[in-house]
C-alpha cells in the first residue's frame, strides 16, 4: 500500500482539512491579535503594521472589523461541514465535492479579503472574496442536497434507539437539514444588504446603533443576520458534539424535536426583526426550545460521562464523590456540556436580564458602557463555541493521559475564568460607579489576559506538536490518512447504503 503524499492529507481527507481551517484561523488571530488590546500600548501592533505594510486609516476601521470577522467565521463554518460531512452518511461524491468548494471558497475569502482590507484596496481582491463567499453558499446548497432527510436510503430502523419518526425518517439528520437550511437562508438577509454597499447603505458596526432611535431596513437585516448566523453556528456543534457522546434514547428524541422547532423558530424571528418591532419575542420562544435541546443533551451527555466510567472501575455502589470523579475524568467530553451550561452565566442569563432591565438600567448607563456589555456578549460566545470545536478536535487528534487532562482544564478553567471576570467588567456598572472602578478594570484585565494566555499558549504548543508530526516521514499525518473519517457514521445494519461515506483509508 502506498502512503499518501502530505497535500493529499491536508486537503482530501476530513482530519487534515480540520487541522488546515484551524491552523489558517490561529495564523489569523496571531498576527492581528497584535493590532488591539494591550498590544497597542506595547507598540507592538506599530510594529506589525510597517513590518508587514499594513495601511490602517481610521475612517475604515468598521469596514476592516468586518472583513476581519467574516473571513474567520467563515473558516468555523468549513470545520463544522467538514464534521458533518464526516459524520452524516452520504455519498462519497457528495462529501468530495462539498468539502472541495467550502475549501476553495474560505480561503480565497480569507486570503483576498484580508488582502484587500488591510493592504490596500485592490478591488480584484475584493471580486475574489466576493467568489470565496459564493463558493461557500454553492457548498451549503450541495450539503442541504445530500442531507435531504426524506431519502429513504437514510431511514433509520423501527427499533433504533437514535430519534425517528414512526416511519423511520431520522430526526437527527433533519435537524442537521434543518440548520443547513436556515444557514443559507440567514447567509441571503447578509448578502441583500451588502449588495447595497455605496447604494443607499453604510458599512456600520451593530453595537454603534444601540441608541439610534430609527434604524433601516438594511441595519435591522444586519442585526438580524449577525445574530442568527452565530446562533446557528451553536446549533450545528451541539448536533456535532451530540453524535460524538452518541446522544441516543428518549432524551435525544425530545431534543431532535426542540432542535429543529427551536432553529425555525429563532431564525423566523431574527429574520423578522427587519419587519416586526415584536420580533424580539418570536426569538425568545426559539431561543426555548434550542437551549432545552442543549439541555438533554447535557443531562445525558454527564449521565453517561459517570456511568461509563463506573462501568470501567467496577464499582457496584458508588458514592456522590465517585461519580463526580467519574463525571470529572475526561475533561474534554466534560466540557462540551460544561460550557453550555457556563454560557448560560456569561451569555444567555445577561442577554435576558438586559433585555428585562433594558429600560430601567441599561439605557440609563453612558453608551459607551451598554456598548461593551453588547461587544463582552458577542465575543464570549464566540469564544465558547471554538473552545467547544477545539475539545472534539483534541479527540480526534488522539490527544490522551495527561497530555489530555492537562489541555482539557486548562482550556475550561482558563476560558471559563475569562469569560466571567469579561462579564464581570461588562456589567461593573451595577456594582461600581465610574469613580471607583478603576481595581475592578484592573483585575478584570489581568484575569482575561491570563486565562486567554493559558490557552492561546496551550493551543500553538498543540499546532507546533501537529507541525513536527507532520513534517515527520511516519509521523501522525500518516496514521490519519490511512483513518481520514470522524468514525461517527451511523450505518445501520438493518438498512445498508451503497456507496455511503464509511470509514475508509483514502483513495490511493
Amino acid at each position: 500500500m502506498k502512503s499518501l503524499n502530505r497535500f493529499s492529507y491536508l486537503f482530501r481527507s476530513t482530519k487534515g482539512l480540520i487541522l488546515v481551517a484551524i491552523s489558517m484561523i490561529a495564523m489569523v488571530t496571531a498576527i492581528w491579535g497584535t493590532l488591539s488590546g494591550p498590544m497597542v500600548e506595547w507598540g507592538i501592533r506599530d510594529l506589525t503594521v510597517k513590518l508587514l505594510g499594513m495601511e490602517l486609516h481610521h475612517w475604515e476601521r468598521e469596514g476592516r472589523i468586518i472583513m476581519l470577522y467574516h473571513t474567520i467565521a467563515m473558516a468555523v463554518l468549513a470545520i463544522e461541514v467538514y464534521m458533518i460531512t464526516s459524520i452524516v452518511p452520504m455519498k462519497k461524491h457528495q462529501q468530495a465535492n462539498i468539502n472541495a468548494l467550502i475549501t476553495v471558497g474560505y480561503l480565497l475569502a480569507m486570503i483576498f479579503g484580508l488582502w484587500f482590507a488591510y493592504f490596500g484596496h485592490a478591488y480584484i481582491f475584493h471580486g475574489l472574496f466576493l467568489v470565496g463567499q459564493s463558493l461557500i453558499f454553492f457548498a451549503g446548497v450541495s450539503l442541504a442536497t445530500a442531507l435531504w432527510p426524506w431519502n429513504k436510503e437514510y431511514y433509520v430502523a423501527k427499533d433504533s434507539p437514535y430519534a425517528h419518526t414512526k416511519s423511520g425518517l431520522d430526526l437527527e439528520r433533519t435537524a442537521f437539514f434543518t440548520m443547513a437550511i436556515l444557514t443559507l437562508l440567514s447567509s441571503m438577509w447578509g448578502a441583500v444588504t451588502g449588495s447595497y454597499w455605496s447604494n443607499g447603505h453604510e458599512t456600520f458596526l451593530a453595537e454603534n446603533l444601540i441608541r439610534t432611535p430609527h434604524k433601516t431596513e438594511l441595519q435591522h437585516a444586519i442585526i438580524g443576520h449577525l445574530h442568527i448566523m452565530l446562533s446557528l453556528v451553536a446549533v450545528a456543534i451541539t448536533l456535532i458534539v451530540g453524535r460524538w457522546l452518541d446522544f441516543k434514547g428518549v432524551l435525544h428524541k425530545w431534543a431532535m424535536y426542540l432542535m429543529i422547532f427551536g432553529s425555525i423558530v429563532l431564525t423566523t424571528g431574527a429574520l423578522a426583526i427587519v419587519w416586526l418591532p415584536w420580533a424580539h419575542t418570536i426569538i425568545y420562544f426559539g431561543s426555548v426550545g434550542v437551549m432545552m435541546a442543549a439541555l438533554l443533551y447535557v443531562i445525558y451527555s454527564w449521565n453517561k460521562l459517570i456511568h461509563d466510567r463506573i462501568a470501567e472501575l467496577e464499582i457496584e455502589n458508588p458514592t456522590v464523590m465517585d461519580k463526580v470523579k467519574a463525571l470529572l475524568h475526561d475533561p474534554l467530553k466534560f466540557g462540551t456540556g460544561w460550557q453550555m451550561v457556563f454560557m448560560n452565566f456569561t451569555v444567555s442569563g445577561i442577554g435576558i436580564f438586559m433585555a428585562i432591565k433594558l429600560e430601567k438600567i441599561f439605557r440609563v448607563w453612558p453608551a459607551r458602557e451598554e456598548r461593551i456589555t453588547l461587544t463582552g456578549h458577542w465575543h464570549i460566545l464566540a469564544a465558547i463555541i471554538a473552545t467547544i470545536i477545539v475539545m472534539y478536535y483534541w479527540d480526534i487528534s488522539g490527544m490522551k493521559g495527561k497530555t489530555r487532562k492537562w489541555a482539557g482544564w486548562i482550556l475550561i478553567i482558563g476560558g471559563d475564568f475569562a469569560f466571567a471576570a469579561a462579564t464581570i467588567f461588562s456589567m461593573k456598572r451595577l456594582f461600581v460607579t465610574e469613580y471607583f472602578e478603576q481595581p475592578v478594570v484592573n483585575w478584570t484585565m489581568v484575569t482575561i489576559d491570563f486565562g486567554l494566555g493559558a490557552i492561546l499558549i496551550m493551543l500553538a504548543m498543540f499546532l507546533g506538536w501537529r507541525l513536527f508530526e507532520l513534517l515527520k516521514q511516519d509521523g501522525l499525518w500518516k496514521k490519519e490518512a490511512a483513518d481520514p473519517e470522524l468514525g461517527l457514521n451511523r450505518i445501520h445494519p438493518e438498512i445498508p447504503v451503497e456507496g455511503v461515506n464509511i470509514p475508509e483509508e483514502v483513495e490511493k
